[in-house]
């Protein structure tokens, strides 16, 4: 296995551990009640997921929705995040659940959630330091 490979590869199995880790922190459970409380203040509670949890498969996604499902799932990598951030990818895939596509219907839903652009930042950053080339750790002399 090549060095390269072998980076890759614990990234993988940390990302994971992190995420069951996270998962204890907070759970699937939680993320219904939440994602319910947002609906009801910013969407008068018309979005009604069936479901909403967590997910490790989803590498180039902060969050998906199957609107004909109901279903709602995060990226692992959001535990962690700051709340607002949550917050924010819940309120958009909750957005889809009454909106489908990426239209200016549907961003004229997510106006109502005050903290938009900030938490889009956030993340837009992530994404950015995530592209970045990764030093190898300084060495201790």
């Amino acid at each position: 296995m090549s060095e390269a490979e072998e980076q890759r590869w614990v990234t993988v199995m940390l990302d994971k551990l992190a995420a069951q880790e996270s998962k204890r922190l907070l759970g699937d459970a939680e993320l219904v009640e939440r994602a319910e409380q947002l609906s009801e203040q910013y969407f008068q509670g018309r979005a009604r997921p069936a479901s909403v949890r967590w997910v490790t498969n989803q590498n180039t996604r902060w969050g998906s929705c199957t609107p004909a499902e109901g279903s709602i799932r995060l990226s692992h990598r959001l535990q962690g995040m700051p709340e607002y951030v949550v917050d924010y990818v819940l309120v958009h895939e909750l957005a889809h659940l009454l909106v489908p596509g990426h239209g200016p219907r549907f961003w004229r839903l997510l106006e109502a959630y005050p903290r938009t652009e900030r938490a889009r930042g956030y993340l837009e950053g992530v994404v950015a330091a995530d592209r970045l080339p990764h030093l190898p750790a300084a060495r201790e002399e």
